[in-house]
C-alpha cells in the first residue's frame, strides 16, 4: 500500500530497512571509531569472553559446523550471510514456502545447494549439525523443536516464541535433548553492552531508578511494508503450510510478504522490537523481567489492514530484586516519526546514565554533591548568619579534584558487528557443548513480558507477570 502521504526518501528508506541496517550496523561502528572524539572518546575494549570465543574459534576453523536455512527471506538471507562470515562455517540446504526464494538461495549461494519446501526434509540429512530458523513467528516453536529432536542445534531468530507456552515447550525441549538453542536478538552479544554491563556492575552511575528505551522508525520498509514479488500465487507459494497453527484463511499475499502486520503470524511491535530492548536491558541489569505492563497505543498512519499498532508506548514495573533496586522502564516505538527514526536505551542512575545507540555508549556522571545548598535569602540576618555557621561545621569546604562528566565509548576498527559476534558466540556453543549467551531461559524472559504488553494493549488493562515462573498471571 502507497503512503497517502507521500512517499518515504529513498535515504530514509534505505536506513530504516531491515537488510540495510544488517549492513550498516558494522559499518558504523567502524566509522565510529575511527571518527575525531568530540567528547572523551575511547573504542571499548574486547571483553575476555569474546577473546576466548575468538580463540576457540580460529583454532576449530577445520572444525566444520554445516548449516542449513529455513526461512529465505531477508532476515534470513542476512543471518546465512553472517554465520558464514565465522570460520569454519559451511551452508548445505535451504528451506522456503516461497519459490521465488529457493531460486534466489540458488543465485546467491550455487546451483548446487539443496533447497525443498519442506523443512523436514532438512531435519532429515545427516550433514545438517545446525538450523537458522527465520520463519514466521508462528513457526519458530514447532521447527526449533522439531530440529532439536532431529539432532539439530538451532540459532532461532527474535521474538523466540510468539505464545508464551510455547517458550516453555522450547526451555524443556533443549534440556532434552541437549542441543544449543539460542535466541537471534544479537544485542545480546554487543561490546557495547559488555561494557555497559560492566559499568553498571561498578557503580558508575549509582543505585538503577528508571530506564527508558525507544526504537522509532520513518519508512515503508521500518512499517513491514515489504515488496511483493510480481510471481506471488497460490502456484509458488505453498500457502496451506505456512497457515500452520493459524486459522485457515484463502490465499492472501499480504499475510504471506508483510506478515509482521497480522496477530496470526507475528507479535506486532513488541515481538519485533520490544525483545531487543528487553534483551539489551536485561542483559546490562541482569534482571529477569518486569512484574508489571501497561501498554497503550494505536494505528496512526499505516490503516493498510493490519490489526496491531504502529505505535505503541508500554510502562514495565520491575520490583526489588537480588539483581536490581525497584525501578521502572519505558518503552516506545513509533513508525510514523516525522524526526526520522531513532534508536536509544538509557539506563539512569541516583548518580549518572548510560545512553546506548547503535554504535556508541556515552556515560554522564553527576553526583549529588554533599552540602546540599541553601535557600536562605528570605531569612533575617540573625537567623542567615546561624544558619551559614552551622551549615559550614556540617559542610566544611575541601577541595576536590574534578573530573570528566562525560564519557563515550565506540567499537574498535576490527568490530565486525553484533550480528557477526552473536554468530561467533553460537557456534562456539556448537563446538564445545557450552552454555550459550542467549539461551531459551533468557528468550522466554526478554519475550514474555513483550507479549504481556500486547495483552494490555489490546485489553485495555495492565497485565501482571511472574519473571521467575515465566508465567502471565493476568
Amino acid at each position: 500500500m502507497k503512503n497517502k502521504k507521500g512517499a518515504t526518501s529513498p535515504k530514509n528508506a534505505e536506513n530504516s530497512s531491515r537488510r540495510s541496517f544488517l549492513k550498516t550496523l558494522g559499518i558504523a561502528g567502524t566509522a565510529a571509531a575511527a571518527a575525531p572524539a568530540a567528547l572523551a572518546e575511547t573504542p571499548v575494549a574486547i571483553p575476555q569472553y569474546l577473546n576466548l570465543v575468538r580463540s576457540h574459534s580460529s583454532t576449530a576453523a577445520n572444525d566444520k559446523v554445516r548449516i542449513a536455512l529455513i526461512g529465505t527471506g531477508g532476515m534470513g538471507i542476512g543471518d546465512m550471510q553472517t554465520a558464514l562470515m565465522v570460520d569454519g562455517v559451511e551452508m548445505v540446504a535451504a528451506c522456503d514456502l516461497y519459490d521465488g526464494r529457493l531460486r534466489r538461495a540458488k543465485e546467491l549461494w550455487g546451483d548446487q545447494l539443496p533447497v525443498t519446501k519442506d523443512y523436514r526434509e532438512i531435519l532429515e540429512r545427516k550433514d545438517v549439525d545446525a538450523v537458522i530458523n527465520a520463519t514466521t513467528d508462528h513457526w519458530h516453536e514447532k521447527i526449533s523443536s522439531d530440529a532439536m529432536r532431529k539432532g539439530k542445534h538451532v540459532y532461532c531468530e527474535k521474538p523466540m516464541v510468539q505464545k508464551v507456552e510455547d517458550g516453555h515447550t522450547l526451555i524443556k525441549v533443549s534440556k532434552e535433548t541437549g542441543k544449543v538453542f539460542q535466541v537471534g536478538s544479537q544485542f545480546a552479544s554487543s561490546l557495547l553492552i559488555a561494557k555497559a554491563r560492566e559499568l553498571m556492575k561498578a557503580g558508575d552511575i549509582g543505585e538503577l531508578v528508571f530506564a527508558e528505551a525507544i526504537y522509532d522508525r520513518h519508512s515503508a520498509m521500518g512499517a513491514w511494508q515489504y515488496s511483493i514479488p510480481p510471481d506471488a500465487s497460490p502456484q509458488t507459494v505453498d500457502w496451506d503450510t505456512y497457515l500452520g497453527s493459524a486459522p485457515k484463511r484463502p490465499w492472501d499475499p499480504l499475510r504471506f510478504f508483510r506478515w509482521r502486520n497480522y496477530q496470526d503470524y507475528g507479535t506486532g511491535i513488541a515481538g519485533d522490537l520490544y525483545v531487543h530492548l528487553l534483551t539489551s536491558l536485561h542483559c546490562i541489569t541482569g534482571s529477569k523481567g518486569p512484574n508489571r505492563v501497561y501498554s497503550s497505543g494505536g494505528t496512526r498512519y499505516w490503516k493498510d489492514g493490519r490489526d496491531v499498532p504502529d505505535i505503541q508506548l508500554s510502562i514495565y514495573d520491575y520490583g526489588k530484586t537480588a539483581e536490581h533496586p525497584e525501578f521502572n522502564l519505558t518503552t516506545r516505538s513509533n513508525f510514523v516519526d516525522g524526526g526520522g527514526g531513532n534508536y536509544l536505551v538509557r539506563i539512569v542512575g541516583t548518580e549518572g546514565d548510560l545512553s546506548l545507540g547503535f554504535d556508541s555508549l556515552t556515560v554522564h556522571r553527576n553526583k549529588f554533591p554533599k552540602a546540599p545548598g541553601m535557600s536562605i535569602d528570605n531569612f533575617p540576618k540573625d537567623q542567615k548568619e546561624l544558619y551559614i555557621a552551622e551549615y559550614n561545621k556540617l559542610y566544611p569546604q575541601v577541595p576536590e579534584l574534578v573530573g570528566p562528566k562525560e564519557f563515550k565509548y565506540s567499537f574498535p576498527k576490527e568490530y565486525k558487528g553484533d550480528r557477526y559476534e552473536h554468530f561467533v558466540n553460537f557456534f562456539s556453543s556448537v563446538r564445545q557443548n557450552t552454555p550459550n549467551i542467549e539461551d531459551a531461559t533468557f528468550g522466554l524472559r526478554a519475550c514474555g513480558p513483550t507479549q504481556c504488553g500486547n495483552m494490555s494493549y489490546f485489553q485495555k488493562k495492565a497485565v501482571s507477570w511472574d519473571p521467575i515462573n515465566m508465567k502471565i498471571l493476568g
